[in-house]
C-alpha cells in the first residue's frame, strides 16, 4: 500500500471562533449584500462563529478583478492575524489561478488554519495541500451557508464533522434530498422561502471490488484544468496514493470532455497511482448524459489499466445542494462491497 503524505490538520473551530470571509475570485458579493448578511447571520446562529470580512473582500468586482494580489493579501492577512481562526470563501468565480504568483506557501504552512470553499477556490485549496496543510472542500458563504430558510441539516452535519467535532472517523452518506436550482439572490424577500428539493437518488458504484484507502485530493475539474501545467500543479508525489474527489460546475462540460481530462490524468500517471475515485453529482446533466459520463469514466480507466480502481459516483459535493464538506488531505476509505465511504480527518 502506498504511504500517503502527511498533512497538518488545522485547529478545530468552536463557538466564538472568528472566521475571515474572503473574495478569492469574484467580487460579486457586493451585488447581493442581503445574501451575504443572511450567511453571516446563519453562521453565527448555527455555529457561533463571527464572520469578519477581509480588508478587500467587499471592494467590488472591478477592484478585485484588477487586483489579484489584493485577494492573495487578504488570505495572508487572515493567516497571520491571531484574532482570525479560519477562513471561508464568499463565492467562486473563474480566475483564482491569477493568485498563484502572489501566494506564499511557507506562510500557509507556518500558520495552518482551515480554509472552506469550493468551485474556483479549488486553486487555493490545492495550494494548501502543496503547503502540507489540510483544506476543506465545502460550502461557500453565499451558497449553502446562506441557504434560504436556514442551513440544511445535511450541510450543518458535514461542516461540524469536518471543522468542529473532535477528529474521528466518520462515514459519508447520500443526501436525503437535493437541488441544483435556486431563487434570485438579489431578492431579499425570498430569503425565508425554502427551495424545492427532490428526493435523493443515492450513489452509484461504477467499478471496484476491494476496499482502498488514500488521502483526499481534487475539486472542480474545470478549475483543475486551469491549474494544470502551472507552477501550482501538485507534484507526482502528492498525487500518488490519493482518492480523487472530482466535480463539475454549472458550465456543464460534456461527458466526453470529462473523459478527455481524465485521459490527461492517465497520461500524467495520476490514475495509475490513484487509490480511488469519487465523482460528484454532475450539475445540469440529464439521465442520458450521466450514463454517457459513466461510460467515459469506465473507458478511460480501462485504457489506463485501472479496472480495479474503486469508483463511486453521484456523491453530494461541489455544485449541488446540500453538499458535503470533504477534508482534503484526510484519509478516505472506499469499500465498494459495503457501499461505504469513511473519512478519517
Amino acid at each position: 500500500m502506498t504511504q500517503s503524505p502527511h498533512f497538518i490538520r488545522p485547529p478545530r473551530l468552536h463557538s466564538g471562533s472568528r472566521v475571515a470571509a474572503l473574495s478569492l475570485s469574484s467580487g460579486f458579493v457586493t451585488e447581493v449584500m442581503g445574501r451575504y448578511r443572511a450567511g453571516v447571520r446563519q453562521v453565527a446562529e448555527t455555529f457561533g462563529w463571527e464572520i469578519v470580512p477581509a480588508p478587500n473582500a467587499l471592494r467590488g468586482p472591478e477592484f478585485l478583478y484588477s487586483n489579484p494580489q489584493a485577494r492573495a493579501d487578504d488570505l495572508h492577512w487572515a493567516l497571520q492575524n491571531p484574532d482570525i481562526h479560519a477562513m471561508v470563501g464568499i463565492i467562486g468565480g473563474d480566475d483564482s489561478v491569477r493568485l498563484l504568483p502572489f501566494l506564499d506557501l511557507n506562510l500557509i504552512r507556518s500558520h495552518p488554519k482551515a480554509l472552506l470553499g469550493f468551485s474556483d477556490a479549488t486553486i487555493t485549496l490545492t495550494q494548501f495541500l502543496r503547503a502540507g496543510v489540510m483544506a476543506y472542500h465545502g460550502p461557500a458563504l453565499l451558497t449553502d451557508l446562506a441557504e434560504n430558510g436556514g442551513m440544511h441539516p445535511f450541510v450543518v452535519d458535514g461542516v461540524r464533522r469536518a471543522l468542529v467535532d473532535e477528529p474521528r472517523p466518520f462515514e459519508l452518506s447520500p443526501a436525503p434530498e437535493w437541488t441544483a436550482g435556486g431563487p434570485d439572490w438579489a431578492d431579499e424577500s425570498l430569503q425565508e422561502v425554502r427551495r424545492p428539493f427532490q428526493p435523493g437518488d443515492g450513489w452509484v458504484w461504477l467499478q471496484g471490488e476491494m476496499p482502498a484507502e488514500g488521502h483526499l485530493m481534487g475539486g472542480c475539474l474545470e478549475v483543475l484544468d486551469m491549474l494544470n501545467g502551472t507552477p501550482g500543479w501538485p507534484s507526482p508525489d502528492l498525487w500518488r496514493g490519493a482518492v480523487l474527489a472530482l466535480e463539475t460546475s454549472e458550465d456543464v462540460p460534456p461527458p466526453a470532455q470529462v473523459g478527455y481530462w481524465l485521459r490527461n490524468y492517465a497520461a500524467q500517471g495520476i490514475l495509475a497511482g490513484a487509490a480511488g475515485l469519487m465523482l460528484a453529482r454532475p450539475r445540469g446533466y440529464t439521465p442520458e448524459m450521466r450514463e454517457d459520463l459513466y461510460g467515459w469514466v469506465r473507458r478511460v480507466l480501462a485504457e489506463a489499466g485501472r479496472t480495479d480502481l474503486p469508483v463511486v459516483a453521484n456523491v453530494d459535493f461541489g455544485h449541488t445542494s446540500p453538499q458535503l464538506t470533504l477534508p482534503l488531505g484526510a484519509l478516505a476509505r472506499l469499500d465498494p462491497a459495503a457501499g461505504r465511504v469513511t473519512v478519517t480527518p
